[in-house]
């Protein structure tokens, strides 16, 4: 960014018309249940059009929107956007949910026990595809009626499946809001994905808690003839998942990562014989068709591809104009005046913006390369303490809510399930009970409150840190001030 800031008409706040334009159209096409990134390119580009007229300098404002789409950190994200999308379809193809469902059923679970491997099967399935939603529509037509008819509680064995997608969408190192809140912050996957663990565990322990006490209590019945083919060579994709999580894990940047783990799955598929030629690739009959695994892969993200193109531009606008820097001094001011309060603010931020979207990754975009960034550096926070907060936090109330995609698509394939089965249905207001979600919250508050996994970009901070948060909340700013000119 140039040092001449961008003039608005209204001054600094002029500079909030593009994004408050954006976030009227999110919020009317969320609250009407039209969300969805490709429905939100309109709003985007409404936003974008619309501000220009509001600008003094167009031709400042049009080299923002250059410089906004053309970020570094962005281009990340769509190139991590289009290996991701491939590698979670693969992983379907590949057979994995019926090796998950086999498992489950090979051992013989009943009511409670099969609620807890609902929730088991929904992480390890969300973690190797890093999409929640993907994870609901392929595991929740078998394992609601399976588990119903085998005791389960329905409405905690519903959220238990909820709970597990949430859980891969806030660790893995190919879901959509690791990838952004990692990029955004300038970390590194393996940074990232390390010091969350703790956080994500330790709320996926708590989840696991809740669900064994409450998870049984229905009625054994005779299971029907459930209509898919199950086996165990569908659990040697996970091979995959571990391909990808150890590259990860090792420092390789996160593209490398994800190519290693898509010729895996391609390689596991084609051996195993889930997966054949024809369908990774093929020369489609007539113009227009597929031509297999890899371009439908591509196809399901280009509407976060270039939604996410859209927002860069539109949060490069409200950074040249100087709106962020006076939000920012604000915060610090009047809230964020200890690292205490800072993570808090962070936390609670993020949280606010996720809740009228009915999209959680955008909700990243929008607070990730300006106000958490901003305020991180500020208290010397290290990048994958900042990821860390904004993303655990934009898995919490998100999933909560009846207006956002992930809900809905877990009612609607739920209710779609039972009504196929003839069983009961809990209503789609069941999701706040979402026992992971609120786990999350639990941890990531408390995290913020004592400190606990806390990391700092130099490691001398943390124990000056620790000994004033020990003492008193006192403010870090000398700290930090000290820091930066030792």
């Amino acid at each position: 960014m140039g040092e001449k800031r961008l003039e608005m008409y209204g001054g600094v706040y002029g500079g909030l018309i593009p994004m408050g334009i954006l976030l009227i159209g999110l919020v009317w096409l969320s609250a009407t249940g039209m969300g969805g990134t490709i429905p939100f390119w309109a709003a985007g580009w409404l936003a974008i059009a619309l501000g220009v007229l509001f600008a003094k300098d167009k031709h400042h404002y049009c080299e923002a929107i250059i410089r906004g789409i053309s970020d570094k950190n962005g281009m990340i994200i769509v190139c991590a956007a289009l290996f991701a999308g491939v590698f979670g379809l693969l992983m379907v193809g590949g057979g994995l949910v019926e090796g998950l469902l086999w498992f489950g059923f090979e051992t013989g679970a009943q009511g409670v026990a099969f609620t807890l491997i609902a929730f088991v099967a929904a992480m390890v399935f969300s973690l190797g595809t890093g999409d929640s939603t993907g994870t609901i529509l392929a595991l929740a037509p078998v394992l609601y009626p399976a588990g119903y008819f085998l005791g389960a509680d329905p409405t905690m064995l519903a959220v238990s499946i909820l709970a597990g997608a949430v859980f891969g969408d806030n660790l893995a190192p190919i879901s959509d809001t690791t990838i952004v809140s990692a990029s955004t912050q300038g970390a590194t996957m393996k940074d990232v994905v390390k010091t969350r663990f703790p956080l994500s565990i330790t709320a996926a322990i708590i989840t696991f808690i809740i669900l064994a006490i409450f998870g049984g209590g229905g009625k054994v019945q005779t299971l029907p003839e459930m209509g898919t083919s199950m086996g165990p060579s569908g659990l040697l994709m996970l091979l995959a998942l571990v391909v990808v999580l150890v590259s990860s894990l090792m420092g390789n940047h996160i593209i490398q990562s994800l190519i290693f783990g898509n010729l895996s799955a391609m390689a596991i598929g084609l051996m195993t014989k889930h997966i054949t030629f024809q369908q990774l690739f093929h020369i489609p009959a007539s113009r227009g068709m597929s031509t297999g695994i890899i371009q439908d892969g591509i196809m399901g993200v280009t509407g976060v591809v270039v939604f996410v193109l859209l927002v860069l531009a539109i949060t490069q606008i409200l950074i040249e104009s100087g709106i962020i820097e006076k939000l920012l001094n604000w915060t610090l001011k009047v809230v964020a005046k200890t690292v205490r309060t800072a993570e808090l603010s962070i936390i609670f931020a993020t949280i606010l913006v996720s809740i009228p979207i009915s999209a959680n990754t955008p909700a990243l975009l929008l607070v990730g390369p300006t106000f958490v960034k901003k305020i991180g550096e500020k208290f010397n926070l290290a990048p994958s303490r900042r990821a860390n907060l904004m993303d655990c936090a934009v898995c919490t109330v998100f999933y909560l809510l009846p207006w956002h995609i992930a809900v809905v698509v877990w009612y609607s394939t739920i209710s779609s399930s039972a009504s196929e089965w003839g069983i009961f249905s809990p209503g789609i207001a069941t999701a706040f009970l979402n026992p992971y979600a609120w786990s999350l919250l639990a941890v990531i508050l408390f995290s913020a409150i004592t400190g606990w996994n806390r990391k700092f970009e130099n490691s001398s901070e943390v124990e000056k840190a620790d000994e004033l948060i020990k003492t008193e909340d006192t403010p870090l700013d000398n700290l930090v001030l000290e820091s930066v000119e030792q």
